[in-house]
Parts: C-alpha cells; structure tokens; sequence
C-alpha cells in the first residue's frame, strides 16, 4: 500500500473559519511548523462557504466530532477548538494538533489519511458530527 501522496478527500470551510484559522497557523508556525503547514495546506484547498449557510455533517470549529482511527478502530467524540480553549481532558483538541489539522473541513463519511509530526501515518473517518449551538 503505498502511502506517498494519499487521495485527499474534498474539504469545506466557513468563512470565519478561514480567516481566523489563516492567521492562527501563521501565528503558530515556528512553533508546530509541520502541523500549521498542513493546517495551512487544507486551509488553502478548501471550498470556502458563507458563514451563514447551515452545513449538517461539515466538521467546522466548536463541532462535536465523532471519528474512527481506521488503523486501531477505536472510536473518539471530540470537540475541535480554536488553541486557548483545548482541553484534552475535556475531549476539547485544538485545531493546532495532528489530528485538529485533519478533522477540519471533512464530512460525515470521508476519510483523510495524513502523517504525524512522529512520521507516522494515520488515517481517520469522521463518523458524526454536531454542529455548535
């Protein structure tokens, strides 16, 4: 299986969304450098949506998402927040970790695969999603 450049899937943003994530991975490059580049990557590739248009089953920030890890098929249901209000505990990740990085953007249903800071590949679907309030 070869795992050199994987088929990404289609992705979309809110507007607010773009905008505000733009300026984070900038803000934080030297910092995570390999997690904002790929931030910055998907930031870059996706559809942009108006911020007013009700998106059902789109992992958007402060969504509640419930993914699998298709390698130990375990399930999570964590809530994707902006890097102030991550909470690891609290099932908040930011959307500054691996895993953030690659929720944002997708559908129930699709699957991304991405690598790790570690080099690791992972690969996730997004199984559910609950829209903030």
């Amino acid at each position: 299986m070869s795992h050199l450049t994987p088929e990404l899937p289609p992705i979309s943003l809110r507007m607010c969304d773009a905008d505000r994530l733009r300026n984070i991975a900038e803000a934080a490059s030297d910092k995570y450098p390999q997690t904002t580049d790929f931030l910055a990557r998907e930031i870059e590739r996706a559809e942009i949506l108006p911020d007013a248009r009700m998106l059902p089953g789109l992992v958007t920030m402060d969504s509640e998402v419930m993914f699998r890890d298709d390698i130990s098929l375990q399930e999570r249901s964590v809530t994707l927040v902006y890097p102030e209000a991550a909470d690891v505990d609290a099932g908040k990740i930011s959307i500054l970790t691996p895993i953030g990085a690659a929720l944002i953007g997708l559908s129930v249903g699709q699957t991304i695969e991405f690598q790790t800071p570690g080099g690791r590949w992972r690969s996730l679907t997004v199984l559910r999603v609950n829209q903030p309030h």
